[in-house]
């Protein structure tokens, strides 16, 4: 996993875990998502089978939730799915 800058998910919690998701993204450009805008799903074939891209939700492989400097729960974007 490349996530250049970022802190390795802690491997005894829950919290900041690769996971696998469908994200709504209105612009693919961005790197972190509220938690709100991510589905996570158990695996990556299902997050690509609930993937939308007409209704701009893509299937990817997200790191989180972590806690923003705004105290809000976002997920980073490791990589798309498609």
């Amino acid at each position: 996993m490349a996530l250049k800058g970022m802190v390795p998910p802690d491997p005894e919690t829950e919290v900041s875990q690769v996971r696998y998701a469908v994200v709504y993204a209105p612009r693919r450009g961005r790197k972190r998502f509220p938690a709100g805008c991510v589905e996570i799903h158990p695996d990556p074939a299902s997050a690509v089978a609930a993937a939308d891209p007409a209704g701009k939700r893509y299937a990817a492989r997200v790191v989180g939730p972590s806690k923003s400097s705004e105290g809000l729960y976002v997920y980073y974007l490791d990589q798309w799915l498609d």
